[in-house]
């Protein structure tokens, strides 16, 4: 039974019909490398059967499997089609029931990914206050900052660095709550953080239906997107309860060890505690000390080894699934590129606006250039020769079907 080939293999018991189980999901995606580490499957399991590994920051099985399917289905390198979650012109999500528009599926050239994708404003932004460690223009921070003083969220998911002193310069994720825990977490980090598995909020000091802003990358977003859309329970993770979605523009998201540890201190010699800035601009990595000094100044290209490879099957550089983009591709040195796709987004920037200085986005040509540069890549890498009766295969068609038998968009399966 090829379809099921790890359960299989294990006790030789044929499975009932319409069942995948997170050894599935492991030897197809987080065993060969290609999970992103957006902690999806974490916050779509309804029976809270799966944690995240301290040591790897991988989804892992914490206690027994149902076989519900949903950490597979909702998985952005799994079963997940995210373009499902990209909207169209027109300002909903695309049907993905939709045969006939198979062929608009595509990476390149279809409706829903033409330009940059849903934009109602587009602006360079830097915060009007000084936020010490900030990345850019510091608008993001400035955004939530706003938002949580005028009560409109409760809190938000960001990153904060890892409390552990052995990880200078890891992220974490976290739900602050306060404006100077926001400010605490200022600045990027360029490792995964398992953003969503974050959303179990039974140790938050929250009200009681919060509402609540998610930082991250775009997979992260497609992933939540998908979740809320489904509109089903899933168990301790509080989905619902995010209102504001603000997606990092990226090419790629890295392993701590490999670029922090192996690159840098190992290969390069810098003292990480030293470290007062890590930044990816216009092609280049970029780390500065604290003295001030350059210490590294290459191309990211440099890096490509310590990039989490399933970041090469991605492309949505652009996060079309968020309620805002921001990054810095298109906007002058000290100012964040905001892409604002919905009306949540817009509500949000005019809460903000008092603590912002906008301007025209300057070289929007920028983002196109580098958005068509990722659709490359993921083209590519999805044309990598796929074994269907290898012991990853995972019957794709059946999945087709038993979403068009019952009422589980937006999700839509890549084949």
């Amino acid at each position: 039974m090829k379809g099921y080939a790890v359960r299989d293999a294990m006790n030789g018991i044929a499975e009932p019909a319409g069942k995948t189980w997170f050894w599935e999901l492991d030897a197809a995606v987080i065993e060969p490398g290609r999970c992103v580490q957006c902690g999806t499957c974490v916050a779509v399991c309804p029976s809270n059967s799966l944690g995240v590994n301290l040591f790897t920051n991988l989804p892992e099985l914490i206690k027994m499997c149902t076989g519900c399917s949903l950490c597979w289905d909702f998985c952005p390198r799994g079963g997940l089609r995210y373009e499902a979650t990209w909207p169209t012109p027109e300002g909903a999500p695309a049907d993905p029931a939709d045969t006939a528009a198979d062929d608009a599926w595509k990476l390149t050239g279809t409706p829903a990914s033409a330009g940059l994708g849903i934009i109602d404003e587009m602006w360079s932004v830097r915060s009007t206050a000084e936020v010490p460690g900030r990345q850019d223009g510091g608008a993001v921070t400035a955004i939530l900052a706003a938002l949580l003083e005028a009560g409109a969220i409760d809190g938000a998911v960001v990153s904060k660095p890892s409390s552990d002193p052995s990880e200078p310069w890891k992220g974490v994720a976290t739900v602050a709550t306060s404006v100077e825990a926001l400010q605490a977490a200022a600045g990027s980090f360029y490792n995964q953080t398992m953003a969503l598995a974050s959303l179990d909020l039974s140790g938050v000091d929250l009200p009681a239906s919060p509402t609540l802003a998610v930082v991250g990358t775009p997979c992260e977003v497609e992933g939540l997107r998908a979740i809320q859309g489904a509109g089903w329970s899933t168990g301790a993770h509080d989905t619902g309860a995010v209102r504001l979605s603000i997606a990092l523009l990226c090419t790629k998201s890295f392993d701590y060890e490999a670029l922090m540890v192996r690159e840098l201190r190992d290969r390069r010699g810098i003292d990480l505690n030293a470290v007062a800035k890590v930044d990816v601009t216009r092609g280049r990595l970029l780390v500065e000390l604290h003295d001030g000094t350059v210490a590294v100044d290459e191309p990211v290209r440099a890096f490509h080894g310590a990039a989490l490879k399933g970041c090469d099957e991605c492309a949505d550089f652009l996060g079309r699934a968020a309620d805002l983009s921001v990054g810095s591709v298109g906007s002058p040195p000290g100012w964040t590129t905001v892409l604002v796709r919905s009306q949540a987004g817009k509500d949000a920037l005019d809460v903000a606006r008092s603590a912002l200085e906008l301007k025209p986005l300057e070289d929007v040509a920028a983002l196109l250039r580098l958005d068509a540069l990722d659709k490359k890549v993921a083209a590519g890498a999805l044309k990598r020769p796929f074994d269907p009766d290898g012991p990853l295969f995972i019957d794709f068609e059946r999945h087709v079907s038993m979403y068009r038998e019952t009422d589980r968009a937006p999700v839509v399966i890549r084949r």
